[in-house]
């Protein structure tokens, strides 16, 4: 925390509170469980014990509502992307997008000729990290977390939300 001062003889942290939020935020990011093609096998083999992603405080949720971060891992298909719009909007803010593998950053091998896949999951939802590769390793969604990390970390959510709604 860049804000935070010890105090030594009574123990007293004094901290910021937005340091203190994004602290915590950072420190249990928890991403929706879903996956929709090859890419979802190297997410999950990123949260198994050989990579475990639980040590960096990611922890996979079943529900939107209880997630703050969403892995699009895979081909997205018109079809599919109305539904990945729905989970978005079901997730309580502040929400992160990790685009994870060519198919989902820009519609892979199939964007040519397909005519059912969606040339981007950035043209659904907002996203905030791409992870290259087709698939990408489990070490390349783990620094798209600690890239994450370090985006959360310098946010200032009580400033602006503060002045987002006094401003009106």
């Amino acid at each position: 925390m860049n804000g935070l001062q010890h105090q030594e003889q009574g123990g007293v942290i004094i901290a910021k509170m937005d340091d203190l939020l994004n602290w915590a935020r950072l420190s249990s990011m928890w991403p929706i469980s879903f996956g929709i093609a090859c890419c979802a096998i190297e997410m999950m083999g990123a949260m198994a014990s050989t990579y475990d992603l639980d040590r960096f405080g990611v922890f996979p949720r079943p529900s939107p509502r209880q997630s703050d971060v969403m892995i699009v891992a895979g081909t997205v298909t018109f079809k599919m992307a109305d539904r990945i719009k729905k989970l978005y909007e079901q997730m309580p803010d502040p929400k992160y997008v990790i685009s994870m593998g060519s198919c989902s950053n820009c519609g892979g091998p199939y964007w040519q000729h397909g005519y059912h896949v969606v040339k981007g999951v950035d043209k659904i939802v907002p996203v905030d990290i791409y992870v290259q590769g087709c698939p990408p390793r489990p070490e390349s969604l783990i620094g798209a977390f600690l890239e994450l990390q370090n985006k959360i970390e310098t946010e200032s959510i009580l400033h602006d939300k503060f002045f987002s709604e006094n401003m009106v």
